[in-house]
């Protein structure tokens, strides 16, 4: 079987050392003759499981002792109103950044539950680049000031972490998360769905200061609480365990590949050979201002849209796959996460080439 270059922006591409251990392990784990999606949640066998990959994220991002690990169901989408059920009292106002489709999502849901105040906002300049620091209307009475630090959609990546003084500050790193240094105790939350640069769909990490935890609003239904989830070791009710299990084969690989450190390096060198080949041409262009351009996800276009379904069509024949834009933007996207090898940078950067040597 021939693998192929897997461009998709999620659920995306997982490192091929671990899907071929998961597939080595599927029908009989560790000899204990049976599958470990069969396997209790509450098994010493599992707990091990859950607990090593816990350890290994907290060493790849080097977490504090006083921050909680929280590995939850659902997509990153149940955490826009979990956030201000959990960290804003009924009528508190919160803060939020918008500069895409996410954070104006994660907008739209947090007003059914919270006061919110849009402090800074990038819609104006059509979302090509960030609010400055100097933008943000900060007021030390609001409960938290989110923000999404790379926007899947648009390719619009923050050169700076937010300043925040007293206020906590959420970061929504769905896209971004594991892909470049970061300092944890900047944030008094940071959550990420798996299936960008973690793992499977349909699991989110939650990682979120202890002091916290606990003033969740009266009417939280029990399950959207991350206090019970924390005092439960995220086992309040059944976890998505296989996709837990290949989030920590997926935190082995990156230890192996020598942590974050060493993959941010990659990663930068990846997205600067695509940008050399978009800049150096009068053929494709992106419009994201160059600081706040994403390492992760890459948008660009055609000067002539005409050729962008023959540009799609034949970059599929070549097996280079989703690379489709987003409805919402159109043109091409192609989103390079950690288990994205430079090797399938370059089959890319060689089509672009050859594309525009025959029609530009």
């Amino acid at each position: 079987m021939m693998r192929k270059h897997n461009f998709s922006a999620g659920p995306a591409a997982i490192p091929g050392p671990v899907l071929e251990r998961a597939q080595a392990e599927l029908l009989d784990w560790n000899q204990r003759g049976l599958s470990i999606m069969e396997m209790s949640h509450r098994s010493k066998e599992f707990i091990g499981v859950a607990q090593k990959a816990e350890s290994d994220l907290r060493t790849l991002l080097e977490i504090p002792d006083n921050y909680k690990v929280l590995f939850l169901q659902g997509g990153a989408t149940s955490q826009f109103a979990m956030i201000p059920l959990n960290l804003a009292a009924a009528g508190q106002k919160t803060a939020y950044i918008e500069t895409g489709m996410w954070s104006s999502k994660a907008i739209v849901e947090a007003k059914r539950y919270s006061n919110v105040q849009v402090v800074a906002s990038s819609a104006a300049r059509d979302y090509l680049s960030v609010p400055a620091q100097t933008e943000i209307n900060l007021d030390a009475e609001m409960a938290y000031l989110h923000y999404a630090s790379n926007e899947t959609v648009g390719g619009l990546s923050f050169d700076y972490v937010p300043q925040t003084g007293s206020v906590p500050l959420v970061a929504d790193m769905s896209s971004d998360i594991l892909s470049k240094r970061i300092d944890v105790s900047q944030f008094g939350m940071i959550y990420a769905g798996a299936q960008k640069n973690i793992g499977p769909a349909g699991l989110t990490v939650v990682i979120i200061r202890q002091e916290l935890l606990g003033k969740a609003q009266p009417i939280i239904p029990k399950m959207y609480d991350y206090h019970v989830h924390a005092l439960a070791d995220s086992m309040s009710n059944t976890p998505p365990t296989f996709a837990w299990y290949l989030s920590g084969l997926v935190f082995e690989w990156l230890l192996q590949q020598g942590g974050v450190e060493a993959i941010e390096k990659i990663n930068r060198r990846k997205a600067a050979k695509l940008y050399q080949v978009i800049d150096g041409s009068g053929f494709y262009y992106n419009k994201i201002a160059v600081a706040n351009r994403s390492i992760m996800n890459l948008p660009f276009n055609i000067v002539d849209s005409e050729l962008d379904a023959k540009f799609l069509q034949q970059s599929t024949e070549a097996g280079l796959l989703n690379l489709k834009g987003h409805k919402a933007v159109g043109g091409m996207r192609a989103s390079i996460y950690n288990a994205v090898s430079e090797k399938s940078v370059d089959a890319l950067v060689d089509f672009m080439r050859d594309f525009e040597s025959r029609y530009g």
